[in-house]
């Protein structure tokens, strides 16, 4: 069986670690130093029961609530992580407005995840998992909290958002196993 090709965006406001949760998934390891994304693509395959995914991973630049909703985050993108920092009320407002874009872009409901990064700062979180999972439900989105840093919960929101374009494609995968390429 081929691998199946899936396009996920991961999306957010500035500084809230798109980049090092996707480089934590893809290569393994932590990057402390931020520089602003433009825009990166990276590629990993991962299996999750039999069935092996090819997965492109778009990791944006960093969005804020003026932000005009590229055209290229809705062509032939089959999921979306929207990423808040626990330690940002600000960007957890942000990724509300990115989701309406979202939602204005394509004009549907889209497999979507939203994640909570930066878990790890326990001392300043500002924005409870509670808030988080109850905006998550009335996304109808699937939600996770995350450390990019701990490397907790990464490998996760990829299995995580790749069942969640499988439902929506009517297809539901197995237990999830992804595998460093």
């Amino acid at each position: 069986m081929p691998p199946r090709q899936r396009k996920i965006a991961i999306m957010g406001f500035r500084s809230v670690g798109k980049s090092s949760l996707t480089i934590q998934y893809v290569d393994g390891m932590f990057v402390d130093s931020y520089d602003p994304t433009i825009e990166n693509t990276f590629s990993k395959v991962c299996k999750i029961g039999s069935q092996e995914y090819q997965l492109q991973l778009v990791d944006t630049a960093g969005q804020d609530e003026y932000s005009i909703f590229p055209q290229s985050y809705s062509m032939n993108i089959d999921g979306y992580v929207l990423v808040y920092s626990v330690n940002s009320m600000k960007s957890f407002e942000v990724v509300k407005v990115i989701h309406e874009k979202l939602i204005d872009m394509t004009g549907k409901q889209v497999p979507l995840l939203l994640c909570g990064n930066k878990n790890d700062l326990r001392m300043e979180r500002v924005v409870s998992f509670e808030d988080g999972k109850k905006v998550a439900d009335q996304w109808k989105a699937a939600f996770l909290e995350a450390s990019a840093k701990e490397n907790q919960s990464v490998a996760k929101i990829f299995s995580s958002i790749i069942f969640e374009i499988e439902k929506a494609d009517g297809n539901v995968p197995e237990k999830s196993s992804c595998l460093l390429s």
